[in-house]
């Protein structure tokens, strides 16, 4: 019975301190490049369970070597698993890794090597943890240590650490109540046996530890004090990092409501969010927002929302006097999307297939289109949409003039009033020598593709409380992404009282396939759109006309089709030529844009991703060897310790070594109590281990120090008992 409760509860503490370590690997899959952490998760079991049965080196590590090469083999080797070019493709990946990493070329290690390092770590992790729980029962520091590396991530990335913490908060508290429960029983003797109405110790420990964690939750808690800490701290170490001032938060990439303040990094996420089957890539339009703030963009009108007739959609977004084309698209939403709203293209006119007990409710001003399941908003999974596709004509573009309806002006000529008077320097400059809206608008668009702007979704500034959005992007920066671009050209153009608004949607997506569907008597592109594809750009308004699409981005092209009706001795405007000339993969998403634009650099830094990479590697191997170091510091201490001891044959020396025996003693449990005498508990060693090792070591101690008695005649028998009672206390 004694043996079952011991084995239990080394059971509940063998798991908790496996949970803990999983809050370890949660944030991996959206602060790194992998892709699907399940996998290790498996393997981790694994080795934990190995591990906690204790089962022979000879066995266990052949076992979990297996799992090791399973794993491996099936992510990365095509080849038969043991094969002789099996293990000829492993040699050439660990070789080729070990020469980037004597070169320091850490952004060049694959996915196979970055990841045996990783399942190498969990391998030794189910060791030690087993040790420092089950063994040590020292679980104080990793609990810390697990509380603060969540914080961390929470605060630096984009992982969302608010249950992990709570999580943290349980297991921790378990986790140490077994343990101080332990520690009682071992002071007072007491044996499992006696145990058998567990429910005297767990009830309150678990009723405390429920109570605890309901009070922290419910109770009021302080706002942060830091809406974004990294500016702060970089302000706080002197403007360090790139960008100058505060080089921006990390986010992730992807659609989101709220951009009332923009700028910062974002890392790439290459989710699913829906499968579009059309004729050509197009902008997925979403929502367009009017008021620009200095900081970024909110809606401050109050805007009409009608409910629609999906048959009938009246929202216009340009006039009869544009050409259209009637095409039909296909929209699969992925199970991941979340947003409950209507991506669609421009033209939209009816949507087909169209749940009956949906509503489509239209914001008239921003173009938002919610869908509606009883009064609560609901995602649409499939839909059919018809669209009048618009060509937009240049000649008829470069002369519609300047009359605007007065609401239109009232709406979208909005600046705030602290806008730099450089920004509005700079826009007149840029278009001083254009005659009509459209050259003008085009001036602008293509300023930005030179003048030393890049496209980056790293490194990127947060302007300072003082700073305006735009201009610290135009005038310091110049380093951003698609929010960059398109906010300074919007607020530009209204600079030059031309109306122009900032919008928000998705790009094409990745052409996946190509097939015959109901939808069209010609072959259908699928395109697969992801949140990497997440964009904003312009549109501009022409009286006449309506709105008309502009792409300010650098390293992104317009896919809206321009034409003219005749040809000029100048030919036509090649910075308006129409977008279906253009390669579809240009489309891309903007880790792609980021590839192309710093290709010049990227050997030289790499890209985000990678350098998240060799800094996780290298906080690993820190990490591991730190842990390495601390578990195993008696028996490198003790090597270090034999040496010198057989150097230095003086009594000084021998009161120091065996002091250090002492100490190694009481690490191995064996603690001697206030009222014992050294004999005493030297005899208590000695009937453990079955010698006399301890009780001659103890009477020659005595002898040096109550009777002064030199030893150096007999430091060789001396020095070989201290090793072998070291060596067995540690064995």
């Amino acid at each position: 019975m004694e043996e079952r409760q011991s084995f239990i509860y080394k059971l509940i503490l063998y798991i908790t301190g496996f949970l803990l370590f999983c809050e370890w690997m949660r944030p991996m899959e959206q602060i790194s490049d992998t892709d699907d952490v399940r996998v290790f998760f498996i393997y981790a079991t694994f080795c934990f369970f190995i591990s906690f049965l204790q089962v022979p080196w000879y066995l266990s590590i052949p076992l979990k070597g297996l799992g090791l090469a399973f794993i491996l083999d099936g992510l990365y080797i095509a080849e038969r698993i043991f094969s002789r070019d099996w293990f000829s493709v492993l040699y050439e990946q660990v070789l080729f890794n070990i020469q980037m990493i004597q070169s320091q070329e850490w952004w060049q290690m694959t996915p196979l090597f970055r990841s045996l390092l990783f399942l190498i770590l969990l391998w030794l992790m189910s060791y030690l943890l087993y040790y420092w729980f089950v063994v040590a029962r020292r679980m104080f520091f990793f609990v810390i240590l697990t509380l603060i590396y969540v914080t961390v991530v929470d605060t630096f990335t984009i992982f969302d650490g608010k249950w992990a913490i709570v999580r943290t908060f349980i297991l921790g508290m378990v986790a140490l109540g077994l343990s101080s429960f332990a520690r009682v029983m071992d002071q007072e003797s007491i044996s499992f046996k006696g145990l058998q109405k567990a429910q005297v110790w767990a009830l309150p420990l678990l009723a405390i530890i429920l109570f605890s964690s309901a009070a922290a939750y419910a109770s009021p808690k302080l706002d942060p004090q830091w809406p974004d800490p990294v500016p702060y701290i970089e302000s706080a170490a002197g403007g360090a990092g790139p960008g100058g001032s505060g080089s921006g938060t990390v986010q992730k990439v992807g659609y989101g409501e709220d951009d009332s303040r923009l700028g910062g990094s974002f890392i790439q996420d290459d989710t699913p969010m829906f499968r579009a089957t059309a004729d050509g890539q197009r902008y997925w339009r979403i929502e367009s927002k009017d008021t620009y703030t200095g900081k970024g963009w909110e809606d401050t009108l109050e805007e009409p929302v009608t409910n629609m007739d999906p048959q009938n959609i009246s929202y216009e977004l340009f006039t009869d006097n544009v050409e259209v084309e009637e095409q039909t698209v296909m929209i699969e939403m992925s199970r991941q999307a979340s947003f409950q709203k209507l991506v669609y293209p421009y033209g939209l006119s009816s949507l087909v297939r169209f749940p009956n007990d949906y509503e489509l409710r239209v914001h008239e001003n921003t173009g938002e289109m919610d869908t509606v399941k009883g009064d609560s908003p609901a995602k649409v999974n499939e839909f059919i949409a018809n669209y009048e596709y618009p060509s937009f004509e240049y000649n008829q573009l470069r002369e519609a003039g300047d009359d605007d309806p007065q609401e239109i002006r009232d709406q979208y000529l909005q600046l705030p009033e602290g806008l730099p008077n450089r920004v509005r320097n700079l826009a007149g400059q840029i278009v001083e020598a254009e005659d009509n809206r459209y050259d003008r608008a085009k001036a602008i668009e293509s300023y930005f593709s030179s003048n030393g702007f890049e496209y980056s979704t790293t490194d990127v500034p947060v302007p300072d409380e003082n700073e305006d959005y735009v201009d610290q992007f135009l005038f310091e920066s110049q380093l951003g992404y698609c929010d960059n671009f398109s906010t300074s050209m919007v607020v530009m153009l209204r600079s030059e009282g031309i109306p122009a608004r900032w919008v928000k949607g998705f790009t094409g997506g990745e052409r996946i396939d190509t097939l015959e569907t109901e939808l069209s008597d010609d072959l259908q592109n699928v395109y697969q759109v992801t949140s990497g594809n997440a964009h904003s750009w312009v549109e501009v308004y022409f009286p006449e006309i309506g709105w008309v699409p502009f792409e300010p981005t650098k390293g992104f092209t317009n896919n809206t089709d321009f034409y003219t009706d005749v040809e000029t001795e100048e030919g036509e405007d090649p910075a308006a030529a129409p977008d279906s000339e253009t390669p579809e993969d240009q489309m891309g998403n903007p880790q792609q844009m980021e590839e192309e634009e710093s290709s010049d650099a990227a050997g030289a830094a790499g890209s985000s991703d990678q350098s998240y990479t060799w800094l996780w590697v290298l906080l690993s191997a820190i990490l591991v060897a730190a842990i390495i170091l601390y578990f195993t510091r008696y028996r490198w201490m003790t090597a270090l310790l034999i040496r010198k001891y057989r150097k230095n044959k003086d009594e000084e020396t021998y009161e120091k070594a065996y002091h250090y025996l002492l100490k190694v003693l009481d690490h191995k449990g064996f603690k001697r109590k206030p009222e014992q005498t050294l004999r005493d508990f030297a005899l208590s060693v000695d009937q453990h281990y079955q010698s006399n090792d301890m009780r001659r070591l103890t009477n020659h101690y005595e002898r040096v120090i109550y009777r002064n008695e030199a030893q150096s005649t007999q430091w060789p028998k001396v020095t070989e008992l201290w090793e072998n009672l070291i060596k067995k206390t540690l064995s």
